[in-house]
């Protein structure tokens, strides 16, 4: 599943609320403490490069100082004695919102009076203070610096961004939020950072794929495994995706075939699979290819053969598709996933037959009789592997769509027998519980 990883970082919810100084006051301090990093003589020194980049950060967080997310509008009102410029409502992702303006920032309260989003419009000294901040931080730990001192440092810097990064993100600017998502990721590694934040390694990359930024993309879902973090296997999904985005089928195919392979239940590895040889015109039995593999390491896993049934059903060869998942009911007659899958084929046979039925002309009432009877079988069809699945149902959500099935099944086929009736009624109860 594509989506944003969505976590604050304790930054946030830790903040204390300090009065806010003059941005003159501010720029004088970054000013003092680069001009002795650029004195030949203090530049050696460590201390000199810790008090630069205090100096960076301390300007960064003067535009929120007193702002703290999480209050209400009360305590707003107490810790702000600031009147705001404009008060106004604003949808933000289907939500309102009270977005009220201040001198240095905009503060957004969400329906329930809570401040949730702050927005910086003027920062008290320009340029990427965070950056710098970590560049200092990262000179002063060459000269000397002790872990202890930058190490939390380098951390607090990765949480500003990343935070950011998801007030950017709330706003719509998905550009904004992806500088802020790498700053996030790559302050985290900087050295001696110890925290590393796999987290806004994927979101650099996610929200680098909604800009359509596919290289940067690559590189930081690339990261994103370099450093042992697969997404239950989503990466390599997406992986194939910034691929196919720049022509490369090629690369594509091996993200998937390596992401199949480790991940054989990952339902976009297998779509995005299918798609792309459907869409080359390649044969579909390549993939079966790349399952058999990872049978042979995992010869007493059905789930493989669920995967096997699916491409097959996917690309309407259902007499092969029955034949996988049987093969992995008979590894374990108990495996939920591959009587839904048998239930998949007739309920798939079921639209081509309805398919064919529409098309007919309105005098080939014969032809539509025919067609309707073994629409029937197969519905009758679909009842035996759905109750099975739900027997075996190994999560709410599989039995409740295998109850769901049966209720809409039965209802179908209730003039054909009392006994439909008798079941619909049952599981239609069942559904409502």
């Amino acid at each position: 599943m594509k989506k944003l990883v969505f976590a604050l970082a304790l930054a946030c919810t830790l903040q204390v609320a300090y009065a806010q100084k003059p941005d003159a006051e501010l720029q004088k301090g970054v000013d003092k403490a680069l001009a002795a990093a650029q004195d030949a003589k203090k530049a050696t020194k460590a201390a000199t490069w810790m008090n630069l980049a205090k100096a960076y950060t301390t300007a960064y967080s003067n535009p929120t100082a007193n702002i703290t997310p999480g209050i209400d509008k009360a305590t707003f009102s107490m810790m702000n004695k600031e009147k705001p410029l404009s008060v106004s409502t604003v949808e933000l992702d289907g939500q309102p919102f009270e977005k009220m303006e201040l001198s240095h920032a905009n503060v957004y309260f969400n329906a329930a009076g809570v401040l949730a989003i702050v927005e910086v419009t003027k920062p008290s000294v320009s340029g990427d203070l965070l950056g710098e901040a970590v560049k200092a931080y990262a000179k002063a730990f060459e000269l000397g610096a002790k872990d202890k001192d930058v190490d939390p440092k380098l951390k607090e810097i990765s949480d500003f961004y990343y935070n950011d990064a998801f007030t950017f993100y709330q706003l719509g600017n998905l550009d904004k939020a992806c500088k802020m998502f790498k700053g996030a990721a790559d302050a985290s590694v900087t050295a001696p950072c110890t925290a590393r934040n796999d987290d806004a390694f994927y979101n650099t990359a996610f929200t680098a794929m909604a800009v359509k930024d596919y290289d940067l993309a690559t590189e930081y879902y690339n990261k994103c495994l370099a450093n042992g973090f697969y997404s239950d296997g989503n990466i390599y999904a997406n992986l194939s995706e910034c691929a196919l985005a720049k022509a490369d089928t090629l690369a594509a195919k091996n993200y998937l075939a390596t992401g199949l392979t480790a991940y054989p239940d990952n339902a976009a590895i297998l779509t995005n699979l299918i798609n792309l040889y459907l869409q080359t015109n390649e044969d579909p039995a390549k993939i079966v290819e790349l399952l058999d593999e990872a049978k042979k390491a995992m010869p007493d896993n059905p789930s493989l053969y669920y995967v096997e049934g699916n491409i097959y059903t996917g690309i309407k060869d259902y007499e092969k598709a029955i034949a996988a998942y049987d093969k992995g009911l008979a590894i374990n007659d108990k495996y939920d996933m591959c009587y839904y899958g048998k239930a998949n084929v007739a309920l798939k046979k079921g639209e081509d037959l309805v398919e064919e039925m529409n098309a007919l002309d309105v005098r080939e009432w014969k032809k539509y009789d025919e067609l309707n009877a073994k629409l029937t079988e197969v519905y009758i069809s679909a009842l035996e592997p759905f109750e099975k699945c739900y027997e075996n149902g190994s999560s709410p959500e599989v039995k409740a769509a295998a109850a769901d099935y049966l209720k809409r099944l039965n209802f179908q086929l209730r003039n054909v027998d009392p006994k439909y009736q008798a079941a619909y009624e049952k599981w239609n109860a069942l559904v409502a519980e």
